[in-house]
């Protein structure tokens, strides 16, 4: 008896010109030895929130990952809804103080001649009712509202309030029903999961992981000098030089993407929904194939599709495919990287696949641009669409979304 689907591979060759997708905190390209190479590498992160950013879009549902909560609470109840200032900044304090989160407040520096300004450069102050939580809270976008109906509920409690000056301070708002909304989940936060051990039972695994991407080749990485044109100094003729100069890293290849969806942790955090885990999966099928994380964008534009797509069924565990590419491919004079990367990673699926047995593998597709010859990974789809709904056919069945036994 074939065994039930349980994660979904996807495998991605891009080759992406001169760009810098992922900065270090110094600007730089990210990179990594692998089989003794220098590889340009684009972390986890930035793809999955590339990837994060486009599946909102897709299934029409935003979550809010913020230590500000109570400030856009103080917005809404302001600007939505005609509170006072004063009280609406009062409540987003209250808000934001009055979960199981610690908080602490905002400082800043006096300025120059005004009141206290005579104290030391370093000193900063406290600015009441502008709070900050401790820790990330990642939330539905919707819960900014249901927080705002809190305060609304305790108006008359707020208006008699003291304002929050010091960590000390307690909250008039009832702890329960505050941290009720920070456990609130959608799709987003279903699928891509939450980490917030401050608040109980809020915590929700990820369905999803992704791996670095790495080129499948060894990198460089190149310094682009810039300068730009002062328009005046230009116009009038009277300086020459330019009005600022510097320059940037950057670095070009052909990269290797893979990320594994977790059916079974997906239907567990959704419960007894399956057609929510078919819109879900497909929607983050087809989202993180097309994400590009969006660093330099302006000055790069390196909006180029994947070379090749490859999505598998698995019965068992998910089976990434980077070891293809421990020893860095090579080039031939004129061909490129992608079409060897390409006929790299089609010969390592056939052969890990047949050393681990092919019942794990229960479906498995492509679709391509130019790689007509491209084996060992299943049926050839004209295009994503196609290839994202065998897949769902293949790991869930027909659209009621059950899981294929």
């Amino acid at each position: 008896m074939p065994r039930p689907a349980r994660f979904i591979d996807i495998h991605v060759i891009q080759s992406v010109p001169f760009a810098n997708l992922n900065r270090d905190d110094t600007n730089s390209v990210k990179t990594v030895q692998y089989g003794n190479a220098q590889r340009t590498r684009v972390s986890s992160q930035s793809w999955k929130r590339a990837a994060r950013e486009k599946f909102q879009e897709e299934i029409g549902e935003r979550a809010l990952r913020t230590r500000r909560i109570g400030e856009r609470v103080t917005r809404e109840l302001a600007e939505a809804r005609g509170w006072p200032l004063p009280l609406a900044e009062r409540a987003g304090a209250h808000v934001a103080a009055g979960s199981s989160i610690k908080f602490e407040l905002a400082k800043e520096k006096p300025r120059e001649g005004a009141e206290g300004g005579t104290a030391k450069k370093d000193t900063k102050t406290v600015v009441p009712n502008k709070v900050f939580t401790n820790a990330l809270v990642y939330v539905p976008e919707t819960a900014v509202r249901e927080l705002a109906d809190i305060a609304e509920e305790h108006r008359e409690k707020l208006e008699s309030a003291k304002d929050i000056k010091k960590p000390a301070d307690k909250s008039v708002l009832p702890q329960a029903a505050i941290d009720g909304v920070l456990k609130a989940r959608n799709g987003v936060i279903n699928l891509f999961g939450r980490m917030l051990a401050e608040v109980d039972d809020a915590g929700v695994d990820g369905a999803v992981q992704v791996a670095h991407a790495m080129t499948t080749h060894e990198t460089d990485v190149e310094f682009d000098y810039f300068s730009a044109v002062d328009d005046i100094s230009q116009e009038w003729n009277d300086a020459t030089g330019s009005g600022h100069m510097g320059h940037g890293q950057y670095s070009a290849g052909t990269f290797y993407r893979f990320a594994t969806l977790d059916l079974e942790e997906l239907a567990g955090n959704l419960g007894d929904d399956p057609a929510s885990v078919r819109e879900l999966t497909g929607a983050f099928l087809a989202t993180f194939v097309e994400s590009l994380p969006g660093a330099k964008k302006n000055s790069t534009a390196p909006y180029t599709p994947p070379g090749l797509i490859h999505l598998a069924v698995r019965a068992d565990r998910p089976l990434s495919f980077a070891a293809a590419f421990e020893k860095p491919v090579t080039s031939s004079r004129g061909q490129g990287f992608e079409e060897p990367s390409v006929a790299r990673l089609t010969a390592y699926a056939a052969q890990a696949n047949k050393m681990l047995g092919s019942r794990r593998l229960l479906t498995s597709g492509w679709t391509s641009i130019g790689h007509e010859d491209a084996k060992h990974v299943g049926d050839r789809y004209d295009g994503i669409e196609e290839l994202v709904e065998a897949t769902l056919l293949g790991a869930l069945g027909e659209k009621t979304g059950e899981v294929s036994s």
